[in-house]
């Protein structure tokens, strides 16, 4: 249970976001219903900025915490993602699950499809990376 509790605080604190590519604004948003985030990310020697409000709640206390947001206006894609954690009384299992549905927005995210799914599977590699560092602590 202690690891799920861990893994709860990483969501909360957006620690889920620690990949040196993505900054988020305000670093540490409420996790709450309306927050607005801004995320900027660095691909391709650029930088984007990606506004977000989160949409809902996922809270079952001992067995399950997340939240999902969507998109904004200035947001290179149309969606929803959900960034949840589970705890598994019987396995005693903790899982962290993200799950995403998008299309392209801007014109730049259309034309270069290939790369914006490559980066959207580096974020889910590397958030995974950085939960496990973050309940490891």
């Amino acid at each position: 249970m202690t690891t799920f509790k861990r893994a709860r605080e990483a969501l909360q604190t957006w620690r889920h976001f620690d990949l040196g590519w993505v900054v988020l604004f305000p670093e540490y948003a409420a996790v709450e219903t309306g927050t607005v985030v801004v995320v900027l990310v660095r691909h391709l020697g650029f930088w984007s900025l990606n506004g977000c409000r989160i949409v809902y709640l996922l809270d079952t206390n001992d067995e399950s915490f997340g939240f999902a947001y969507g998109t904004l206006r200035n947001h290179a894609e149309l969606g929803e993602e959900i960034f949840e954690v589970r705890f598994d009384p019987a396995s005693q299992e903790v899982t962290y699950r993200i799950r995403a549905v998008s299309k392209p927005r801007a014109l730049m995210a259309l034309a270069g499809y290939p790369i914006t799914r490559w980066f959207q599977q580096r974020f889910r590699r590397d958030s995974l990376a950085a939960m496990k560092r973050a309940v490891s602590e």
